[in-house]
């Protein structure tokens, strides 16, 4: 399964990280998770273009989430494809009709499919097997953990892959990531920052520390972390993290 970092940002643009977009590959399949500003033009430059993938599963509905869902439909339009599955947490259907009432002439134009999911039980999303935990989010979402096409002897819940959305850390999602190859989280500050709704590295230290986790992926970066990327690692790792601690860039591509 690869995961290419699509966008690492946030709602405030900086010139080189687009807002929230990942793209998983395994066997011949793509789903995009997140399209933020600026991720159908990440998508463009992939093997799979957007013209290649099918469904797009959201974490939540914020709009540096979301921003490009409807441009990616009018592309696809445009491209000659004929369907997109939007698969998302309670609400999605209802974001998504709003999102045509304003630009009706793209209703119809393609088969549009629309699934709402919980927490409650595991699901498929573009033949990922995927669970879901909530999170703790000034907005109601989900995080993911994935487990590739055709893995017989992997459940979605002991999946390789664990996306965290939008949150707060907090022992819940750790125990939702343990045993994860790869977490991608949120860390969208660095330490001495007022904030609340997302973790900051020693908060996010704090919470994995003692948790099997392999590599760790900090996303969702606004401005603030520029040029504080090294301290932002080394402070996750100082409270109490034992794997490897990588900030996202746009266009990182990890094999999981």
């Amino acid at each position: 399964m690869q995961l290419t970092v699509l966008g690492s940002g946030s709602a405030m643009a900086v010139p080189d990280r687009v807002q929230a977009g990942y793209l998983l590959e395994a066997d011949g399949r793509s789903l995009l998770v997140d399209c933020g500003s600026g991720v159908l033009q990440r998508l463009a430059g992939t093997d799979p273009g957007y013209e290649g993938v099918s469904t797009v599963l959201l974490t939540h509905h914020h709009l540096d989430h979301v921003a490009a869902l409807l441009p990616l439909v009018k592309a696809r339009w445009l491209a000659g494809e004929e369907h997109l599955e939007i698969v998302g947490p309670t609400g999605t259907k209802s974001l998504v009709d709003g999102l045509l009432d304003v630009h009706d002439y793209i209703d119809g134009r393609i088969d549009l499919a629309i699934r709402e999911v919980s927490a409650a039980r595991e699901f498929s999303a573009g033949g990922f097997d995927v669970a879901a935990r909530e999170t703790r989010h000034s907005m109601d979402g989900l995080a993911y953990r994935f487990a590739p096409p055709d893995a017989d002897d992997l459940g979605p819940a002991d999946g390789p892959l664990t996306l965290s959305g939008d949150t707060e850390a907090f022992a819940g999602m750790a125990a939702f990531a343990d045993g994860s190859e790869v977490l991608v989280h949120d860390c969208s500050f660095p330490d001495g920052v007022d904030v609340s709704n997302h973790p900051n590295p020693t908060t996010l230290g704090e919470s994995l520390a003692g948790v099997d986790v392999d590599r760790l992926l900090l996303s969702h970066l606004y401005p603030h972390t520029g040029g504080r990327e090294r301290e932002m690692a080394e402070s996750v790792r100082a409270a109490g993290f034992g794997g490897t601690v990588e900030v996202a860039s746009d266009g990182l591509r990890l094999e999981v």
